[in-house]
């Protein structure tokens, strides 16, 4: 990636206004650079994120809450909850549906331009 992109340290999360991404899905992204990208993602009962797939390696760690994810890719699907973590390998299909209110932290890698704050 020829892009050379990096936050400002420090990012504070309570600097970072959330973005819903999806109706019931907020995120909030903190540092990244051209290569890694941190989010906080705050996730409502009941919201979805449908089956989807992206170029980056999705690994994320469960703050508190409960989340049902699926892989289709593998033909399988996981609950994962306070203090569980999963990755998704590159180009991996995946999508979840929230169980409880739930907080996570994902990193991104390569970074996701798309979830640069504007």
């Amino acid at each position: 990636m020829t892009e050379k992109t990096k936050t400002n340290n420090p990012v504070n999360l309570k600097d970072i206004p959330p973005f819903e991404a999806l109706p019931g899905i907020y995120r909030q992204t903190l540092a990244y650079n051209s290569e890694t990208m941190l989010c906080v993602f705050h996730l409502k009962k009941n919201a979805e994120i449908p089956l989807h797939n992206h170029p980056n390696v999705q690994i994320g760690f469960i703050i508190s809450g409960k989340i049902k994810f699926l892989s289709d890719d593998f033909n399988r699907e996981f609950i994962a909850s306070t203090g569980d973590s999963y990755v998704f390998e590159a180009d991996e299909r995946h999508g979840a549906k929230v169980l409880e209110e739930t907080r996570l932290i994902e990193v991104f890698y390569p970074y996701r331009p798309e979830y640069k704050p504007i």
